[in-house]
């Protein structure tokens, strides 16, 4: 449910900043939060000391490069500049099918016939949650974004990889330390992103704009990250991934109650059919 905000927190922006802008500061003020607590709660630091500790170091920056830069980096930017997000969330989608067959390779993850067939029936329902807006898509247009639509897999091969690099290179340490490193390299190569790409680094300060930034920085920068993070350490990466086919799902729903989408029959079958996937895939 707080993973999916991070939609709803896009589309609230669009109109008062530019995507990588409003990412790079984010990631920055979300580096000082989690700095901040790392240092009133005195959280051990990352490794064992001297060359153990900046290789610890290294690996949660790189993680949180290709976790957060990686991945929303692209979706924000790819979004905004005119890929719809029905075609977005179906690429965000093929991340738990990805994980699935790269597990087995990567770490040794064992994936069964059922969380097989509860991945096919999640992305199934995905389908069907997002049909009106892959309706409404123009197929003249993809031409013209084709290279969007590029970024846009980069992106969730990204998170994929990133996953598994988190739960390869830093299993042990402290969650809250391995954060704040995450977010000092997401914020630097955001940053560089934005000065690249968003000469102009346009942000609009109104209401709205710090409501979402207060919103994405304490519930999804560390709130749900923090989650992400324990489930990766804890659990199968597989099962974890799957959890992301109930985001679409989420986003429906909170854009129904936030700015009067309409939710129909084949939407509501397709969230059914999606927690069904999901239930039979994560169920040990």
């Amino acid at each position: 449910m707080l993973w999916s905000t991070g939609w709803i927190a896009a589309r609230a922006i669009k109109p008062f900043a530019d995507p990588l802008t409003f990412l790079a500061l984010r990631f920055s003020i979300a580096c000082v939060a989690m700095g901040v607590i790392v240092a009133v709660l005195r959280a051990p630091k990352l490794g064992n000391g001297g060359a153990s500790t900046r290789n610890a170091v290294l690996h949660a920056m790189i993680s949180g490069i290709l976790l957060h830069t990686g991945y929303l980096a692209t979706v924000w930017y790819v979004v905004a500049n005119g890929v719809p997000a029905g075609v977005s969330g179906v690429i965000a989608a093929v991340q738990p099918i990805l994980t699935a067959l790269l597990a087995p390779a990567l770490i040794r993850e064992r994936i069964s016939s059922r969380q097989w067939a509860g991945i096919v029936l999640g992305f199934a329902g995905i389908m069907l949650v997002l049909q009106p807006k892959l309706a409404s898509v123009d197929p003249a247009t993809f031409g013209e974004l084709r290279w969007l639509y590029i970024v846009n897999f980069f992106g969730m091969l990204s998170v994929t990889l990133g996953t598994f690099y988190q739960k390869r290179f830093v299993p042990t340490g402290d969650l809250r330390t391995n954060a704040m490193w995450q977010y000092v390299g997401a914020a630097l190569s955001t940053a560089l992103l934005a000065w690249w790409l968003e000469p102009n680094l346009h942000i609009e300060w109104t209401v709205t704009t710090v409501l979402t930034m207060a919103w994405s920085v304490i519930a999804l920068s560390i709130g749900a990250v923090l989650l992400l993070l324990l489930l990766i350490r804890d659990g199968a990466v597989s099962r974890a991934a799957t959890l992301i086919y109930l985001v679409p799902s989420a986003v429906v729903f909170e854009a129904w109650l936030l700015f009067g989408e309409t939710v129909n029959l084949v939407q509501i079958a397709g969230i059914a059919v999606t927690a069904a996937g999901v239930a039979l895939a994560v169920r040990k």
